[in-house]
């Protein structure tokens, strides 16, 4: 689990890179300054882990690039302890670095091979997610809800219902809705029962898949 003074240059430019394409919020640099995104990936991949790029991560599923990493947590306005709901825990890039911004993060994983991966990975790092579990994202976490924003790290062909009602009113909902490529979505729920929309261009992310996969 070496993190080496090349790995942190190699970190520090593509903080720099991430800035050109638009990145502003200086918590969301320095969360992607601070986590070694190529402990996250297989040894094969670690020399081109501070490329911005996505990478296979097992399951049929990606390590999304660092900018929609970066992208989605901008959006998402954290603020320390703030309680949030990750669908898709994949490899726990994403994880690790709402972690770093001082999120609560609750994370669902539907694929185990990964969950259980990444269950293993997450505290040998050091970085403390409130839960990581194995479920239907679809489904959401109920019984730990509201939650102060969600973020869906898949590509949703709808907005599940049952997310609708766990994020609290003044929260967000960031989620990357459409079937072969998706639009980065916003939703800030404004009361009981209405939210504002807000599209954010065009992305592509593995799909979000129903039901556990065992």
């Amino acid at each position: 689990m070496k993190d080496s003074a090349k790995h942190q240059g190699l970190r520090n430019q593509l903080v720099e890179v991430l800035k050109q394409k638009g990145i502003e919020d200086c918590s969301v640099l320095q969360a992607v300054r601070s986590v070694p995104r190529h402990l996250f990936l297989d040894s094969s991949f670690e020399d081109f882990a501070y490329q911005d790029k996505a990478f296979p991560i097992g399951a049929g599923q990606t390590i999304s690039q660092p900018y929609t990493v970066a992208f989605q947590s901008q959006l998402l306005k954290v603020e320390k302890d703030d309680k949030i709901l990750e669908i898709g825990t994949g490899s726990g890039y994403q994880t690790a670095v709402l972690v770093a911004m001082g999120a609560r993060v609750y994370s669902i994983e539907r694929q185990n091979e990964l969950y259980r991966k990444t269950s293993n990975l997450l505290p040998k790092l050091g970085i403390r997610a409130k839960l990581l579990t194995f479920g239907d994202g679809y489904k959401g976490l109920p019984n730990y809800a509201p939650f102060d924003s969600i973020i869906v790290t898949a590509g949703a062909p709808y907005i599940p219902q049952a997310l609708l009602g766990q994020v609290k009113v003044g929260g967000r909902i960031i989620i990357p809705l459409g079937e072969e490529n998706q639009i980065m979505t916003e939703l800030i729920r404004i009361n009981e029962t209405q939210f504002e929309k807000f599209e954010h261009g065009d992305f592509k992310f593995v799909p979000m898949l129903e039901n556990k996969n065992y």
